[in-house]
């Protein structure tokens, strides 16, 4: 049987796992070329039926276990405005699945364990609708570095990152949490098909078992940070019995104070979506334990002179718990946890930096803020050939916004992609050098 070079020994495995009627059409899965695409609609910032009427891309149908999610023809985004203000993510639709069974709420305190590259952190937050404490972590430095990318690029205000492994942080968050979402790193069989040369170079039967006993550890370390009544999610992208049924019945019997609420596989051949599996738990005996929370620690200098941007920027000041560290300004989550003595990447949202006696914003802070809630503004039409010389790192002629001075919020339909500054005429620039898109053409 032609099966894309699958390892042998998954075939094997496989032909013995599943109902003899399903062999022939979970095979054939692997003689199609391509692989199902999806996205994930940022919330924070739009509907998902506001999205669907405004995009250019090219839909193709929801996703059913997501609210959010939707298929999509299209391949490569990047150089799509809407895509640079944050109104998706990327997502493989079966990935979409996972986050929407924690029900994470406003208010709660909320960890995404094994975070990168941010898609289940971004429709937890959307659920959290910037209320609470979201806590991401991904033990990876160059991967956390991508996780802290895409939380600012979709505006994320409530968000700590983390850059940790399960085991630095459980005491540290011992009954802490709500609702925990383990997205264990895997054996990756799931991803076969999108990640075809990579996924099955590095699949081995002994990945297998080495992937089975690390995903023990990270959810013995879970179960520690969860508080009583809490909610656990445990998923993978493997068909591995040994890493997802095997595992969730191991927990179980390691872990008398929990209780299986449901468990689903999603196979390639049922459904339009890569292999995934997903475990909800319920902590059923327990307390919850409240940390110190962090205080503020501005100078009167500096808040004045946020205050004075503010002022020019939103027409009123801004009420943030604000952190000053470095000469950089941070808002912090509401009711955020002290952390020192924690690898942390980010608190919050950059708002900007002190410099020669003014506050100069940062990108963040502008993706941060939603559609209408700054006033000076230059607010482009999706067309407009300025959007495209922005996201290009390029000057761009004020026509049309003679009104607009100083420090700007430049925005594709009201929606903000970064900051400029207005002068005579034209507005400078201030789009990150590492975010410029030099290849996108008029």
């Amino acid at each position: 049987m032609e099966t894309c070079k699958l390892p042998e020994k998954f075939i094997e495995r496989m032909k013995n796992e599943l109902p003899e009627d399903e062999r022939e059409a979970f095979f054939a899965v692997y003689e199609r070329s391509g692989f199902e695409k999806g996205l994930l609609i940022n919330a924070l910032k739009i509907s998902a039926d506001e999205f669907e009427k405004i995009t250019n891309l090219t839909l193709d149908g929801a996703v059913p276990w997501n609210e959010n999610a939707r298929y999509v023809k299209n391949e490569k985004v990047g150089g799509d405005p809407y895509h640079a203000a944050g109104l998706y993510y990327m997502q493989e639709p079966s990935a979409a699945s996972v986050a929407p069974k924690a029900e994470a709420k406003n208010g709660e305190r909320v960890l995404d364990l094994c975070a990168a590259p941010g898609g289940k952190t971004a429709s937890l937050a959307a659920g959290m609708q910037g209320g609470g404490v979201l806590v991401c972590n991904e033990p990876v430095k160059s991967r956390a570095q991508i996780l802290l990318s895409n939380i600012e690029r979709l505006g994320v205000k409530n968000t700590v990152v983390l850059n940790a492994y399960p085991e630095e942080i459980c005491d540290f968050f011992a009954e802490y949490f709500d609702k925990i979402v383990t997205d264990a790193p895997c054996s990756g069989e799931g991803m076969f098909r999108k990640n075809a040369e990579e996924a099955r170079r590095e699949w081995s039967e002994e990945n297998v078992e080495m992937c089975a006993a690390r995903q023990a550890k990270i959810l013995d370390c879970a179960a520690k940070m969860l508080a009583g009544g809490g909610r656990l999610v445990y998923s993978t992208c493997t068909f591995s019995r040994e890493e997802d049924e095997e595992q969730t019945r191991a927990f179980l019997g390691r872990h008398a104070e929990f209780k299986l609420i449901s468990e689903e596989k999603i196979l390639p051949h049922k459904a339009r979506g890569e292999g995934h599996y997903c475990a909800v738990f319920e902590k059923v005996s327990g307390g919850r334990r409240d940390l110190p929370v962090q205080k503020s620690n501005i100078s009167r200098q500096t808040q004045g002179l946020f205050d004075e941007f503010c002022l020019k920027t939103f027409g009123e000041k801004k009420k943030y718990c604000l952190y000053e560290n470095g000469g950089a300004v941070y808002a912090l989550p509401a009711g955020c946890f002290a952390w020192q003595g924690l690898k942390i990447l980010r608190c919050g949202v950059k708002l900007g930096e002190i410099a020669k006696n003014r506050f100069e914003p940062a990108h963040a802070f502008a993706l941060s803020l939603r559609r209408g809630e700054a006033k000076n503004t230059i607010s482009l039409d999706y067309d407009d050939e300025r959007v495209r010389k922005y996201l290009r790192g390029e000057e761009i002629a004020a026509d049309g916004f003679e009104n607009v001075s100083g420090w700007c919020v430049v925005c594709v339909n009201g929606f903000p992609i970064g900051w400029g500054k207005a002068s005579n005429g034209a507005v400078k620039n201030h789009l990150p050098h590492g975010l410029r898109l030099f290849g996108l053409k008029e």
